[in-house]
């Protein structure tokens, strides 16, 4: 988090009284909600936690459509906007991590020790030594690109990853509160509070639990407005800090497993971009597909979309909409590879579940959510905030 946001938000909160138990003794001492601002932004710009061990729960209930039965990968993005899931973790420092990932009849483990690297998926008795290029380890392309290339590795969703996102992102749109009387996975914890200064978003609230000793965080939790239970929910259940045994970061591949290897660099990840952008218009053909990929009349396939689309941002903060450029057959189109399938799936049930709707701006289809509303309209757009539909509908008509 920028020093001088730490600062703006400081003085805005600081000055105000410290914070006392609802009832009884406090089991913390006092801290302002500045004075935990500047511990937890410290906390995650350094990105250095104690050794530590513990189940994480993740929790959805936005409002959406289940993952399409045939879904095979538990640990997609998709996947995890519904539902519970639960994971384990073990950190040992830098060089010790392990998580898995546990499914309904599977587990899918993450092991870093050293400079070895594995990713084992049971399902498929498939064990993965990869190797991150040394170009996506270094200075900032560390922070801009995933080194899985676009996989959701359940440490994405852990309350530490959320919180320094959360943090860096905060400003003086947002009202802070504090308290020290919460208890997460048994372990006594301050919780930050953060919320909309705008009536007009559909958050309520976005509550982060910090242990009270190591200030690393053991939850968040999102609320929508008018709920009392977190539409979007991510925390321990159970942690330990003490370090972990040496024997978790140890991996050999089981017999009978099959064993490849991998070497994830940059054009890895700008392959998996350039898809991502194809399905939302930008630049037209991937560059995987651009040799020898032909139609079917046998000419050269053209772009998906129009090359010349954009992102555009209306409005700002937490009232922010994003504008892109999509068609609805982007949504159930289905890759020739068959990678990509679920997405498909996804999108045929997101799409069953939207309203018909018209005005000025044109005609198109809206899906609401608890946290999110998005409007697909018919000439080739979508528009996508956590506000009302009215909101979008405004912003659709700025063309």
């Amino acid at each position: 988090m920028p020093i001088a946001a730490v600062a703006v938000i400081a003085a805005a909160v600081g000055t105000g009284p410290v914070i006392a138990a609802v009832r009884g003794t406090p089991a913390l001492p006092d801290r302002t909600a500045g004075q935990l601002l500047a511990e937890a932004a410290g906390a995650a710009r350094s990105g250095q936690f104690p050794p530590m061990s513990g189940t994480v729960l993740q929790t959805s209930s936005l409002g959406l459509p289940s993952m399409p039965a045939q879904s095979a990968d538990p640990t997609s993005p998709l996947s995890l906007l519904t539902g519970a899931h639960e994971f384990k973790v073990w950190y040992g420092g830098a060089g010790r991590q392990r998580v898995a990932f546990l499914g309904r009849m599977s587990e899918t483990n993450l092991i870093k020790n050293g400079d070895r690297v594995w990713l084992y998926e049971s399902g498929g008795n498939k064990a993965t030594r990869l190797k991150v290029a040394d170009s996506l380890l270094a200075g900032e392309e560390r922070g801009r690109k995933h080194p899985l290339g676009g996989r959701a590795v359940p440490t994405d969703l852990t309350p530490q990853a959320l919180s320094a996102q959360l943090l860096d992102a905060i400003d003086e749109h947002t009202a802070v509160g504090v308290s020290n009387d919460v208890k997460v996975a048994d372990r006594a914890a301050y919780q930050l509070t953060f919320a909309p200064k705008s009536p007009d978003s559909l958050v309520k609230e976005i509550r982060v639990a910090f242990d009270g000793e190591t200030y690393v965080p053991l939850r968040f939790q999102v609320y929508a407005k008018d709920s009392i239970e977190p539409a979007f929910e991510t925390g321990f259940t159970s942690v330990t800090f003490t370090p972990p045994a040496p024997e978790n970061f140890t991996f050999t591949p089981p017999a009978g497993a099959k064993v490849t290897q991998e070497t994830i660099g940059d054009k890895d990840v700008e392959k998996a971009e350039d898809r991502a952008l194809r399905r939302l218009g930008h630049g037209g053909e991937d560059k995987a597909g651009k040799e020898g990929k032909e139609s079917k009349d046998g000419g050269k396939a053209g772009p998906s979309a129009p090359d010349t689309g954009e992102i555009t941002v209306h409005g700002s903060a937490w009232t922010s909409v994003i504008e892109a450029p999509l068609r609805t057959s982007d949504l159930t189109e289905k890759p020739r590879d068959g990678a990509g399938s679920e997405v498909a799936g996804f999108g045929e049930a997101v799409l069953s579940a939207a309203k018909p709707v018209s005005g000025a701006w044109g005609n198109g289809r809206l899906i609401q959510t608890k946290l999110i509303t998005v409007l697909l309209t018919d000439d080739g757009r979508v528009l996508a905030g956590a506000v009302g539909p009215q909101a979008l509908y405004e912003a659709a008509g700025r063309k």
